[in-house]
């Protein structure tokens, strides 16, 4: 049965409550939906404190972080690799390569860690390029591979762990000649000639292969025994013993071994593409990350490769979600912000309210679909309602936020007031953050014409906490702005309480067009925003029409 394929439910880059929540919430209600477990939450970014205090608050854990969704080589359908050891013989390799209909084997150790390759090719080089009688004994030919290629019977001696020494020859000529041509060590192959059997062991031969079947006496078989000689006997005669005996190497001495190509786990297939082009072979084998054997990759199965498939919450723009989007396949979008750019190459489902949060409209689908909400993912919903809507204060929020997330909150067993003073506290706590991680805690990037700028916030309920970052949150924007190939950055200091915003302004003519086209107060470099909280319904508009006008 096939593995089902993993469907990713994630939010944008520098995730908030809203990304993290919803997306949770999302892939349990898919899984109910389909019945199949195959919705996963994932993250594009760190969890921010906010977040982590909701988290922990419900007894949840975090989404597990991709940096990317570009296909990888362990993504595609990978053939099962076949699988040998060094000590195979020729022989046996070829018949399995040709029972299997494969071309190549992959040869591996006890720990499955690739030690060469094996093809018909090098079988077939190996067949024409043998030549010589020391082959056996230079490639420390196993007794076991020779009896299993001749089908052979052992008469006399013991072939255990013993491998092939000295030269194969022929025993055609007369005794008196064959002493002038047999060392000690070599393997002799013959007939039933009682004479030359006699004079082979007497020459201290290693081995004597009695061919066609032939009896051997039991004086020969005894002298054997005394002499330590290997008596073998085979039913294929003299000819075909010969042309057998170089089939019965091991593999390990003709497999390819050096400048192996194959290809990681984790490899991008985009990345291996040319390769496979400029190689041009049939089978790549895989390793994983401790280089261990997993499979084999063919070009057959990079072409036919699923992409991976998504569902972006709470986003819809290709600059906000994450790296690699381009090489994945969309499936959905549930979102509350303006429309972006990503673009599908078929239609898809794409829900898109004008709503405070993406969980109000989670919230609605489940009531839809008559879907019962757990008390946890009740809790992780009405947190992200309150965080987007900074508790009914921001103008983006609408009546159907509020009456999700009472509900919600009835269902978690929470109170709303006490929730939200708690994770804003938590979410805020400037004084142990380093100014990256508040720059870049609820970050987005936006373009307006040839402009790119980006926007932080980060909201507290303690004014004074807020306007005691000015100054280093300033220096710490100025320094990284060339760094992050921006025109502008901007950073919102927003007040819940009192309901406003001080907004950082850096980079050329940042202060001026926004305090222009605003008509704000400006105090240094910092716009006083009165009754401004939201960046998508407030701050982004304005910055997209000063930089239009």
């Amino acid at each position: 049965m096939s593995k089902e394929k993993e469907i990713f439910v994630i939010g944008h880059k520098n995730p908030d409550t809203d990304s993290i929540c919803s997306a949770i919430a999302y892939a349990y209600f898919k899984n109910q939906l389909s019945g199949k477990n195959c919705y996963r939450a994932k993250r594009a970014g760190e969890v921010n404190t906010e977040t982590q205090y909701v988290l922990d608050k419900f007894g949840m854990d975090a989404p597990e972080y991709v940096d990317n969704v570009r296909n990888q080589v362990k993504d595609s359908g990978l053939k099962e690799a076949e699988r040998v050891s060094r000590d195979m013989s020729v022989k046996k390799a070829w018949e399995l390569l040709s029972s299997k209909r494969e071309s190549t084997l992959t040869v591996v150790n006890d720990n499955d860690g690739l030690e060469g390759l094996m093809t018909i090719g090098d079988i077939a080089k190996s067949i024409m390029d043998v030549s010589g009688g020391r082959a056996l004994a230079d490639a420390k030919t196993s007794y076991s591979n020779i009896v299993e290629t001749l089908k052979a019977e052992v008469l006399a001696g013991d072939i255990e762990n013993k491998t092939a020494t000295g030269k194969v020859i022929v025993a055609a000529a007369n005794p008196d000649l064959m002493e002038e041509s047999i060392e000690a060590g070599d393997m002799v192959i013959m007939g039933d000639r009682y004479e030359s059997q006699l004079c082979a062991i007497e020459m201290q031969a290693a081995c004597l292969i009695i061919s066609i079947g032939c009896e051997v006496s039991p004086s020969i078989l005894q002298l054997a025994e005394e002499k330590n000689c290997i008596i073998l006997r085979t039913a294929y005669d003299t000819f075909i013993t010969a042309r057998l005996l170089n089939q019965s190497i091991p593999i390990g001495y003709f497999m390819i071994r050096n400048n192996l190509t194959y290809f990681r786990t984790d490899d991008y297939t985009e990345d291996i593409r040319g390769i496979m082009a400029k190689m041009r072979y049939r089978d790549y084998p895989v390793l994983d990350s401790e280089g261990r054997l997993v499979g084999m990759m063919t070009r057959h199965s990079l072409l036919e490769m699923d992409k991976k498939k998504v569902i972006l919450v709470d986003h819809n723009e290709i600059g906000q979600a994450v790296d690699g989007l381009h090489e994945a396949e969309i499936e959905e979008i549930i979102d509350h912000h303006k429309l972006g750019f990503v673009e599908t190459i078929r239609p898809i489902m794409f829900r898109n309210q004008p709503v405070g949060c993406t969980a109000t409209i989670i919230y609605m689908m489940f009531k839809e679909n008559k879907i019962e909400i757990p008390e946890k993912i009740a809790g992780l919903m009405c947190s992200a309602i309150i965080s987007d809507t900074l508790l009914y204060r921001s103008p983006t929020c609408t009546a159907i936020d509020k009456i999700a997330a009472e509900e919600l909150a009835a269902i978690a067993g929470i109170e709303t007031e006490a929730h939200a003073k708690a994770m804003f506290t938590a979410g805020s706590n400037l004084s142990q953050k380093t100014s990256e991680e508040i720059l870049y805690q609820d970050f987005k990037k936006f373009k307006s014409g040839d402009i790119s700028y980006g926007v932080g916030q980060i909201s507290s309920m303690d004014h004074d906490e807020l306007a005691g970052i000015i100054d280093r949150m300033t220096e710490f924007m100025e320094k990284v702005r060339p760094e992050t190939g921006l025109n502008m950055l901007f950073f919102m200091l927003t007040d819940i309480l009192e309901e406003s915003t001080m907004l950082l302004c850096v980079g050329p003519d940042a202060l001026s067009k926004v305090a222009e086209y605003s008509g704000c107060p400006v105090q240094g470099n910092v716009v006083m925003m009165e009754g401004v909280v939201s960046r998508k319904k407030q701050v982004v508009p304005t910055l997209m029409q000063a930089f239009q006008s």
